[in-house]
């Protein structure tokens, strides 16, 4: 398969574009991909300047540009190069417009406008932040989400995710030594969810992060029978309460974030979706 030159032109972040094509292209395994990322294209000007990089072999134009001219010009150059120019967004727009019966705006980035929406988003992600790793137990009932888990179980990855999806999370090593601070098991308005992992992919994980640390000796923290202990501790806690049981094992941190979003949802009985509309 030749090599692609995959151009993707936005005139806002371009993360919604970005998403798509990483989603896209996943299902062409071994492809042979250059991504060339034009984000921000707000004028012919800034246009004229990407063009002349569009004359590769192979190539393909995927955007999301909502300024007429500036979208006719990038497609009349394409036209001209026998270029595929794809706009990613038009068919659902279109689809939407049908549905409400009136045109959309048409303003780039609206998705990131500074509304109420996005400052719930900011005050979730600093609440994650300062609650992370067990810190700050005495406001975990302000909190959300709160993801239990012995070390290395995508606690705190997957708390950052669900913050920018406008969640507040808190996160709480079980560690068999130190029992969890009492107000865990008190908590009333957060969804409280253990993580756990196949023994065998978390002791390959801790002995990746103790060689990135420089630290090569055998240690508890890697000794598969004490990780046993501590994987059985933490799942009879979550049995012994009540909570919701996640297997992180083969699930990404978006699969892990989905899943936990899904089991807020049915606990609150209202859909599984961003409280922020989700991150475009």
């Amino acid at each position: 398969m030749a090599r692609l030159h995959l151009h993707l032109l936005s005139d806002s972040t371009g993360e919604t574009l970005e998403m798509i094509a990483k989603a896209a292209l996943a299902q062409f395994e071994g492809a042979d991909v250059v991504r060339h990322f034009w984000p921000m294209v707000r004028s012919r000007q800034h246009l004229d300047r990407i063009l002349p990089e569009l004359g590769a072999d192979n190539t393909m134009v995927l955007f999301t540009l909502v300024n007429p001219d500036t979208r006719a010009r990038l497609e009349e150059q394409c036209r001209q190069l026998g270029i595929p120019a794809v706009p990613v967004l038009d068919q659902v727009t279109r689809a939407l417009e049908r549905q409400f019966g009136r045109e959309a705006h048409g303003r780039p980035g609206r998705q990131h406008i500074m509304d109420d929406a996005y400052f719930h988003r900011v005050e979730a992600i600093q609440f994650t932040i300062a609650h992370d790793d067990g810190v700050g137990h005495e406001n975990w009932e302000a909190a959300d989400i709160v993801l239990a888990g012995v070390s290395r179980s995508s606690k705190t990855p997957t708390a950052i995710y669900l913050a920018n999806r406008g969640y507040k999370v808190a996160n709480i090593p079980i560690v068999v030594e130190t029992p969890p601070p009492p107000a865990l098991f008190t908590l009333s308005r957060p969804l409280v969810v253990g993580l756990t992992t196949a023994a065998d992919r978390l002791i390959q994980i801790r002995r990746n992060r103790l060689l990135h640390l420089g630290e090569e000796k055998h240690t508890a923290y890697v000794d598969e029978e004490r990780v046993r202990e501590e994987l059985h501790y933490a799942r009879r806690m979550f049995a012994d309460h009540g909570w919701p049981v996640i297997d992180v094992t083969r699930r990404s941190i978006e699969e892990t974030a989905a899943a936990v979003i899904r089991l807020l949802g049915e606990r609150d009985r209202v859909p599984s979706t961003s409280r922020v509309g989700g991150a475009a």
